[in-house]
């Protein structure tokens, strides 16, 4: 594993500083910081890579829009000079991207030797690399929903031939993510939904694991997974817009 490459890490690393400095967080270390990620998607973009779930490299849609959300909300809190070339180092991945995975049904696919639908593909949007309502974002969330959900869980991807459930369970993570581009395209009611359903995946101590047996009700994989958990208080903070007070601002 030590030797495993992957390039979404980079864009997470930058949506969390992001974060950090939109609160005056960010010391003269931390933009060193910066400098460092943004001259690391620079210099390797364009190397495939193990992705978000860790198997075969390739050059996975996900990880290079993922890169771009980070470069996109580093370059909103950056001074101007380096924030212009984040915004354009992130318009080039999207660009790139759209060109070798775009799907013929206006959506992304996974590489471009993979034309699957992925809930990975979700993320970019939600993130900020492009907007929830551009026609790619629009149409990836209800691939996602046709192809991969089911009785309210989502699938991570189709495996091979197998039916959605035979080789592994719905991933809880893919869950919240759903529910988390539902809101963000002001479908609240459906995202309450997804939110409702996947809260509920957990043992006796209200903890998460990584996959559902839908069909046999049973947690697998990691417990506590801490991915899950992160995306499931998040999907709670945001969901409360429109629901109540609103506690929070943003998309990253």
């Amino acid at each position: 594993m030590t030797d495993q490459f992957q390039l979404d890490a980079f864009g997470e690393a930058l949506l969390l500083l992001a974060a950090a400095a939109r609160v005056d967080r960010l010391d003269t270390a931390h933009w060193r910081a910066v400098e460092t990620l943004v001259e690391s998607i620079e210099k390797r973009w364009r190397e495939p890579d193990a992705g978000i779930w860790e198997i075969d490299d390739r050059r996975w849609a996900h990880s290079r829009l993922t890169c771009a959300a980070g470069l996109r909300r580093i370059s909103e809190v950056a001074p101007p000079r380096q924030g212009s070339q984040c915004q354009r180092l992130a318009d080039l991945l999207v660009a790139d991207t759209n060109s070798d995975c775009l799907h013929r049904d206006g959506r992304w696919q996974r590489a471009p030797d993979d034309p699957r639908i992925d809930a990975a593909l979700l993320i970019p949007s939600i993130r900020g690399a492009i907007p929830a309502t551009d026609p790619r974002s629009v149409a990836t969330v209800a691939a996602v929903r046709t192809d991969l959900g089911r009785h309210g869980f989502v699938y991570r991807f189709q495996s091979g031939e197998q039916p959605l459930g035979e080789a592994e369970g719905a991933f809880l993570l893919c869950g919240f993510l759903m529910a988390l581009a539902d809101h963000q395209q002001g479908n609240n009611l459906a995202a309450v939904r997804w939110f409702e359903r996947n809260r509920t995946a957990c043992g006796p101590p209200g903890l998460c694991t990584e996959e559902f047996d839908i069909g046999q009700r049973q947690l697998r994989g990691n417990l506590p997974q801490v991915f899950v958990h992160a995306l499931l208080f998040e999907a709670a903070h945001r969901l409360t817009d429109g629901y109540g007070p609103c506690v929070g601002t943003g998309t990253g």
